[in-house]
């Protein structure tokens, strides 16, 4: 509203205002209609029932949700909601989510997501859409576990890999970066508090996970109940911060040995930025992936800045085709945010398009994997936004090109 309200943006106000008060908000969070396929320890994998009217075609989009956010991260509200445009756009739209983490979970590490959860997730999406290559798009740590899977099976149906922000390199971090040091100082067990308590509770407790994600835009946290009085006239700006609000609360606890995983070799060890990671006796490199890649950045992102998304693009030496696109908003707007609509959903359905391919004969099992020296010799192209006539900040995307 101007410092002065016009009586037009008055009448919004007071409309606003009582309608909080009469119906409790101003969101429309009603989930999409879905129907559950497949389930297992920590895995539900469901289906998005298409929309009235609407006739289904091309290879099913599969949505990985990151550990400890809730999946309305992509179904926020409708009118922001990435499953409501792609099952509108007649996408197949399939989501994986983990359900609730317990302390009889403390053991589960990374491991699990990337050999089990989300391999199998692929196969079902893929089985139930009659045998098509699956479109993989993570966001947060779902990037991670898709690239990782990705990585480590490449024999997987996949049709593209869609990671958005996904941080690969925690020097880039400025929440992270200053306490790196301190955290890779040489000290007895009994000094490290943080190493003792997350193995004595079994994990990040839900509290706990959802004060570090407000704390990422603590600015916006402070100035909240003015951004609020100011925008008492904008029934959409009103309707998103209630729908974030209330994905914010369902945050899920972090299982204990996944927690530790990405402690001490994300956060103290970096171990990401380098390609290869390694789980017990294996070593999962980056450059296995032989999917074409997509990865956005987003502008304001403080949990994932830029430069430390765009660190994987340099490790993806395997994929035939890797794009990177800068879209505007922070770690959740990038991807469900009011502008994301008309700039990271029209880039994933331009990306999506482009990658149409034949029946796979679908398994149950994991198939013998693709060589290395196989992978490597595909020829690699990659593409700094792609188009600078609708991309939002094309140009400093493509100045990133030669960084």
């Amino acid at each position: 509203m101007d410092l002065i309200p016009k009586p037009d943006q008055v009448v919004s106000a007071v409309g606003n205002v009582a309608h909080l008060v009469m119906y409790g908000g101003l969101a429309d969070l009603r989930p999409m209609p879905r129907t559950l396929i497949d389930e297992g320890n920590l895995r539900e994998v469901y289906h998005y029932r298409p929309a009235a009217g609407v006739e289904q075609s091309g290879d099913p989009v599969l949505l990985v949700t990151p550990l400890a956010a809730p999946s309305s991260c992509y179904d926020l509200r409708r009118g922001c909601s990435l499953v409501e445009h792609l099952v509108e756009q007649g996408r197949p739209t399939y989501l994986v989510e983990y359900g609730q983490v317990s302390f009889k979970d403390r053991a589960l590490g990374m491991e699990h997501w990337i050999d089990e959860v989300v391999p199998t997730a692929i196969r079902e999406a893929s089985a139930h859409a009659g045998g098509r290559p699956v479109h993989v798009v993570g966001w947060s740590l779902g990037g991670i576990f898709a690239v990782l899977s990705a990585a480590d099976q490449p024999d997987l149906p996949i049709a593209s890999l869609s990671v958005l922000g996904t941080p690969f390199d925690v020097t880039e971090v400025p929440m992270v970066a200053p306490l790196r040091p301190l955290l890779n100082l040489e000290l007895p067990d009994s000094l490290r508090p943080l190493t003792r308590l997350y193995q004595a509770i079994g994990g990040a407790p839900q509290p706990l996970v959802r004060w570090a994600f407000q704390l990422s835009s603590v600015q916006k946290l402070v100035t909240k109940p003015l951004a609020l009085a100011t925008h008492l006239d904008d029934r959409e700006f009103l309707a998103q911060v209630e729908a974030v609000d209330a994905f914010t609360a369902k945050m899920i606890a972090y299982p204990g040995r996944a927690f530790g995983q990405l402690y001490h070799r994300f956060v103290r060890g970096n171990d990401f930025r380098g390609g290869s990671i390694r789980f017990g006796q294996r070593t999962i490199e980056l450059s296995s992936i032989t999917a074409p890649v997509l990865v956005f950045g987003g502008a304001t992102d403080g949990i994932a800045p830029v430069a430390a998304v765009r660190a994987l693009l340099p490790l993806l030496t395997g994929s035939p085709e890797v794009q990177f696109e800068i879209v505007p908003g922070g770690h959740l707007g990038m991807l469900t945010g009011r502008g994301a609509r008309a700039t990271t959903w029209e880039a994933l359905d331009e990306w999506m398009s482009r990658w149409p391919a034949a029946p796979v004969k679908q398994t149950r099992t994991a198939r013998k994997r693709p060589s290395k020296k196989t992978a490597k010799a595909t020829p690699k192209r990659t593409q700094i936004g792609s188009n600078p006539q609708r991309r939002y900040d094309s140009k400093a995307s493509r100045g990133l090109a030669g960084g």
